[in-house]
C-alpha cells in the first residue's frame, strides 16, 4: 500500500492562471502560500516566519470554479497529490517542478464572483456553463502543462 496525499491551507499569492486547451478543457494554476510562524528560542535567538509557495493545478469544473471565484489573498483549503515533472529549459538546464494536482478545493474566505472582463465575457461563460458537469479526473500520463 502507498499514499500520495497533500493537504494545504494557505493564501492565494497572485490571480490564478486560467487556460482553455483544445476541446474546451479548462486548466487553472494557483500559487498558494503557506506560512510557518516564527518563534524565539530559549537563548533569545529569533527564528523568522517561513513561507513556502506551492503550485496547485486544477482541471475542468474545478478550474472553472477557480476562474469564477478565486482571487489574490483568498484563503483556500486544497487536497490532492504531489506530482513531479522534469524538463530542460532554454539554456539546456534540467529542471524539476513539484506540483499539487488538486482533487478538492474549498474557499475559506468569502467567495465573490469575479467581474467579467473582455477575456472572460459571455463566450467564456457559455463554455463554462456547457462544461460544468464534466468534472472527470485526468488519467495518469495525460497531463501536459499548459502554462
Amino acid at each position: 500500500m502507498s499514499v500520495n496525499k497533500v493537504i494545504l491551507i494557505g493564501h492565494v499569492g497572485v490571480e490564478p492562471e486560467i487556460r482553455y486547451l483544445d476541446g474546451g478543457v479548462c486548466v487553472a494554476k494557483v500559487r498558494l502560500a503557506t506560512t510557518e510562524r516564527g518563534y524565539t528560542l530559549q537563548n533569545g535567538t529569533q527564528v523568522p516566519d517561513r513561507t513556502e509557495w506551492h503550485d496547485v493545478i486544477l482541471w475542468r469544473a474545478q478550474a472553472e470554479y477557480v476562474e469564477k471565484y478565486v482571487h489574490t489573498g483568498d484563503k483556500l483549503y486544497v487536497e490532492g497529490k504531489l506530482q513531479y515533472r522534469k524538463y530542460t529549459d532554454k539554456q539546456g538546464i534540467s529542471r524539476t517542478l513539484v506540483e499539487i494536482m488538486a482533487n478538492t478545493i474549498e474557499i475559506l474566505s468569502s467567495a465573490q464572483p469575479k467581474k467579467p472582463t473582455a477575456e472572460t465575457g459571455n463566450t467564456q461563460q457559455a463554455k463554462t456553463e456547457e462544461q460544468a458537469g464534466d468534472a472527470g479526473k485526468v488519467a495518469e500520463g495525460e497531463f501536459e502543462f499548459p502554462f
